[in-house]
Order: structure tokens, then sequence, then C-alpha cells
């Protein structure tokens, strides 16, 4: 398959929405995936509160819904590439609702205070090929934990990729058709323009009835919105990539210092990591 060429960008830099957060800012297919999700037949749309903080940005990072149902408070994000840090995120995150939902209120009083139930899902559809559904725990990130942590928080991934979950796309017709229109940007990304990829997207889309009244009243800032996403997606690649191999070469570094002071001769040790026995004298150097 022929590579796209010439990649041309032409979306505003600065913009921050998602055509997901687009998408399930109405309430209504808001409600059609909670219910999907979580096995309900809510009908009425008021029964849910949407609480997103609108300016509640901690480096750079928001979260894309955040509501209120049953006493409950769910957050929903979306992402693109894996990330093992959205318990961290969500940590920060639901501190600031919470602030919110509490503020003017005494924290000194001997009533207790109650607070709905947070519930953190992260909706996945990544190149990288994952799970169904995996977990991931705050704990994860602590050294040296022993025993239960104290502090814990758990966030639910769930891959939308269109053959992932296949049942739950099947509940949430809105969500399949979703996956269908990210798939078909991908697919055409590969042999034209991210423009051109886009809008011929959002076209064949509409023409099949996928998403179709979502995209033709939004069509321009759909495009918009995906030209940005597909890029900044493949920016956070190639970033991940680069951090994953800066990992790589310090784990090789500290096995080549550990070899070295057990005994181990360079040449030896440059043969285990497949290094020049150069890079394994320089390695060693920096220590001294």
């Amino acid at each position: 398959m022929t590579k796209r060429k010439n990649k041309k960008v032409t979306a505003n830099r600065n913009y921050k929405d998602t055509v997901f957060r687009k998408l399930f800012s109405d309430r209504k297919n808001l409600l059609s995936l909670y219910n999907a999700i979580n096995g309900t037949a809510y009908t009425d749309e008021t029964k849910l509160e949407i609480v997103t903080l609108e300016n509640a940005i901690y480096m750079g990072m928001k979260n894309d819904l955040a509501f209120i149902i049953d006493t409950n408070l769910f957050l929903y994000e979306h992402q693109s590439t894996y990330n093992p840090n959205m318990p961290l995120r969500d940590l920060f995150y639901i501190s600031s609702e919470y602030q919110k939902l509490v503020d003017r209120k005494s924290l000194y009083s001997s009533i207790l205070l109650k607070l709905p139930a947070p519930n953190f899902i992260v909706f996945y559809n990544g190149k990288r090929k994952m799970p169904d559904r995996w977990t991931n725990c705050l704990s994860e990130s602590y050294e040296n934990q022993q025993g239960e942590p104290n502090l814990e928080l758990k966030v639910v991934t769930i891959n939308i990729n269109r053959d992932c979950n296949r049942k739950l796309m099947e509940q949430c017709r809105i969500l399949g058709e979703y996956a269908q229109y990210v798939e078909k940007v991908r697919e055409n990304a590969e042999t034209m323009s991210l423009d051109s990829a886009v809008k011929e997207a959002v076209d064949e889309c509409i023409q099949k009835g996928i998403l179709a009244d979502f995209l033709r009243v939004n069509r321009a800032e759909v495009i918009a919105m995906s030209i940005f996403e597909y890029d900044k997606e493949e920016e956070e690649q190639k970033l991940q990539a680069i951090y994953e191999k800066q990992g790589e070469l310090r784990k090789a570094k500290s096995i080549a210092i550990s070899l070295a002071q057990e005994g181990e001769p360079i040449e030896r040790i440059a043969r285990i990591l497949g290094e020049t026995e150069k890079t394994i004298k320089e390695w060693l150097a920096e220590t001294h």
C-alpha cells in the first residue's frame, strides 16, 4: 500500500476539542453509551447531569466528559495512544471536580460531606494492538509499595476499535459508527493527504448513513477536529517511541554496569547486549 505523501494540515493547531467529545456531549448519545456499558435502560436524559470542568487543565490535559447519574460520578476519556498514566491524570481531575462540588461548604464541619462515587473509564482506539478491556491502577506508579496502598484509583480502558467489544458497539450504535468513521479516516490516510483523507471519510460516511446527521450538521468542525486529532496522534506515537527507546537504553546501561562490577570483561558484556565494545566503554566511563 502506498504511504500518503506531502501531508498537508490545515487545521488550527490550537484546536483542543475532539470528535468523540463533541459527539458524546449530546446527552442522548451519552446516555446511550452509559446504558450500553452499565446494562441499564434509562430513557430520561434529564437524569444525566454533565459536570465536565471546561477550565480544569493540568499540564495541558483535560477530561473529555464528566457526568453524574444515580449519585455516581463518571469520568469518560478518549485516547488514541496507550497511556498507563491515566490513573494519575484522573486523580488530578477528580480532585478538581470534588473541590468544585464541595465549594462553599465547610470541610471543618462535624457533618460528613457526601460525594458522588467516582468511576473512571477510558475509550481507546489507538493503532497499537490491545485487549478488549484492561485496568490500570494508580498504585502501579508507586515505588517500593508494601501491602495494600493507602490511596488507590482504578481506570478501566475499553477498546473501541471496530473489531473489538462488538456487543458494546451493537448496544450503542453511535459508538459503533464512530469506530467506523475513525477506521475510514485511517484507511484513507494511508494513500492520500490528511486533508483529503478526512474529507473523503466524512463524505463517504454521510453517504452510507454512518453518523450521517451528526456529520452533516458539524461537517466543517469535524474535519478540523479530525485533522488535528490524527496529526496529534502521530506526534504522540513518535514521542512514545522515543521514550521507550530511552527506557531500553537506561536498562541496557544498568545491566552493563552491573556485569562490569561482577567482573565480566567488556567483550562479553558487548556480546550479551548486542552493542560494540566502544559503546560499552563509553557507558562505563559515564559512571566514573
